[in-house]
């Protein structure tokens, strides 16, 4: 008689240090030196041991690797989707991380996804670290006290979490400046809407236009993150008697949006409207766009962080609790002389 389960597939057994322990002919608890490559182990046994476990096809059980290690060397990063910034700010936290011998779990922000669920999602795996890429929030991150807490991209006055952070004040300062120093002065800024960084932002252009003689031509219009919230500006914009001289934008995203509105109205950048951006990212780059853009070091920010959630996870003393980078102005197509009647 045939069973009904003949036929059927038996599900293959995961290959276990006993069964490379069998096929090398040696111990389980020498295999177990092998494996985690630790002292006590002969050279010809540690072939031998090696051989047999590919053979068997043996994979090593992450999970219980980390279980049972003092420190998981995994740090949980929790990002947003602040335009293409925070996707090279991740591609460095990869790098660095991988280079130190740890590994990243990742949670995303999403219109409908915030910290709390974000962060919740992240406490099934015992992570030694956080790093936060969003939100953008002053308020005190949480589990603040219970694991080391790192933030890119903007001020938190909570003395147990450090931030990496480059200068909205200086960027600011270069871009005012560069517009000024090339006869404009009716400089509005398109700002990021709500959070921390959006603050810092309109907070160094009001200064920078008060230090250069212009707070009386200071004007801040709602913007955003995305290219969406860029073209509602620009409409705003474009349905007033007089375009602005220059625009100072939040991010590369809300730049690029302006600035493609005002050329579809048949304006051209820079001849009639001079256009910044913020982060140099790629968009910003772009063989028709060149647009003139504060530049972020990414990376070098990615590995700050990673070696400062490191540092405290290793209680290494560390230095100042916030580390601020300077930024630059890349200077591209899209800003110019300002024109003579303004």
């Amino acid at each position: 008689m045939t069973s009904a389960n003949d036929g059927a597939k038996t599900p293959k057994r995961r290959v276990t240090l006993a069964d490379v322990a069998a096929h090398a002919g040696v111990s389980r608890a020498l295999v177990s030196i092998v494996i985690r490559d630790v002292p006590g182990a002969s050279a010809e046994t540690r072939k031998r041991v090696m051989e047999a476990a590919e053979e068997l096809g043996y994979r090593p059980d992450r999970r219980a690797q980390l279980l049972a290690r003092q420190h998981s060397r995994l740090i949980g990063t929790v990002f947003g989707m602040a335009g293409t910034f925070h996707f090279d700010v991740l591609d460095g936290l990869y790098t660095a991380a991988e280079d130190r011998g740890y590994e990243l779990i990742l949670s995303a922000l999403t219109p409908n996804r915030g910290e709390r669920r974000a962060v919740e999602s992240l406490q099934d795996f015992r992570f030694d670290a956080l790093i936060m890429l969003g939100p953008d929030t002053t308020k005190t991150p949480l589990m603040v006290g219970k694991i080391p807490i790192v933030v890119v991209g903007w001020h938190v006055s909570h003395p147990a979490v450090d931030v990496v952070r480059t200068s909205d004040e200086e960027g600011m300062r270069l871009v005012i400046d560069h517009l000024t120093q090339r006869g404009h002065r009716r400089i509005v800024h398109v700002d990021g809407g709500e959070g921390a960084v959006s603050d810092a932002r309109r907070t160094g252009y009001l200064a920078a236009m008060r230090s250069a003689g212009l707070g009386d031509h200071t004007r801040v219009l709602s913007g955003g993150l995305t290219q969406l919230e860029g073209s509602t500006a620009a409409r705003t914009l474009l349905e007033e008697s007089r375009l602005p001289s220059a625009v100072v934008a939040f991010n590369d995203e809300i730049a690029v949006a302006m600035l493609e509105a005002f050329v579809q109205a048949g304006y051209r950048v820079p001849q009639d409207i001079s256009i910044t951006g913020w982060d140099n990212s790629q968009i910003a780059r772009l063989p028709h766009v060149r647009l003139t853009s504060v530049t972020q070091d990414a990376h070098e920010m990615a590995r700050l962080a990673i070696d400062r959630a490191i540092a405290r996870i290793e209680a290494t003393p560390v230095a100042d609790r916030e580390q601020v980078l300077m930024p630059d102005l890349v200077v591209r197509a899209t800003t110019g002389l300002a024109k003579a009647d303004d």
